[in-house]
Parts: C-alpha cells; structure tokens; sequence
C-alpha cells in the first residue's frame, strides 16, 4: 500500500492540471453551436419544405444522426468530442456518435456478433435507464398533481 501511494503522488506532479473553466466554455459554445445549426435546420425544413413544426423537429434529428454517424466513420466526430467534452456529447449526436463508434470497432466480427451486439450493448443500458427515469419521473407527475 506505501508503494502505490508514493507512486500515486508521483505521478500527480506530471499530470497536467485540468482547465474546468476553459473546458466549459469550450462544452457550451460547441452544443450551442450544435443547437443553433439544429434550429437553422428547423427553420430550413419549415420554410423550404412546408413541413409542420413538429415533423420538421423529427427531421432535424435524422438529420443530426445521420451526420453524427458519417463524421464518426470518418474520424471527425472524435476530434470535436476531445476538443468540446460534453458539447459534443450531450445531444443526440452524441448518442449516434457512441452507436457508430461501438459498431466500427467490433465490425471485424461479424455483422451479427460485431456489430449489431455491440449497438445493443450501449443501446440498452440507455434504453433501459431511460424507460425507469420516465417510469419515476410518471409516478412523481402522478403523486404530485393527481394525490396532494
């Protein structure tokens, strides 16, 4: 145990110190940025294709998947994610993004056992935490505007 914490300490004096500030500022102008491209898209799907607003949102999205999933496979999305942290991360792209990186690393095995698994495997757990947050969040709407 002395040994692992001497080397512990040792190695804090070389690791570079974290810039949270900087590394904040550069999340909220990136998902910004992606927000705002979002709603220009929105706005573009509306005027030029006479879409209703909601229709036009599901558009946006297909939008920012399929182009999460292309700049992934080209290797652009992950020196944005490295660059933006959590502004890359948070919005759907992000989810896209963890989809098409599990697919292109496990595509050496297969379509079947490479591939789709390893989607599933990160799909699910956001599947899965998703639906027991709704189901909470249901039960809380519930009790508080239904019981008291």
């Amino acid at each position: 145990m002395k040994l692992r914490d001497n080397y512990q300490e040792a190695v804090k004096i070389f690791q570079p110190k974290p810039s949270y500030f900087l590394n904040a500022v550069k999340a909220f102008f990136v998902g910004g940025l992606i927000c705002g491209i979002g709603q220009a898209l929105q706005n573009f799907y509306i005027k030029f294709f006479t879409l209703d607003v909601s229709v036009a949102q599901h558009m946006v999205l297909g939008t920012f998947i399929l182009l999460a999933t292309l700049l992934t496979g080209m290797g652009v999305y992950d020196k944005i994610g490295q660059f933006a942290g959590a502004g890359s991360m948070i919005p759907i792209t992000g989810f896209a993004n963890s989809l098409a990186s599990a697919a292109l690393e496990h595509r050496s095995e297969g379509a079947v056992l490479g591939i789709a698994s390893n989607m599933f495997k990160v799909a699910g757990a956001v599947i899965v935490y998703g639906v027991v947050i709704a189901y909470i969040l249901g039960v809380i709407h519930y009790l508080f505007w239904n019981i008291f």
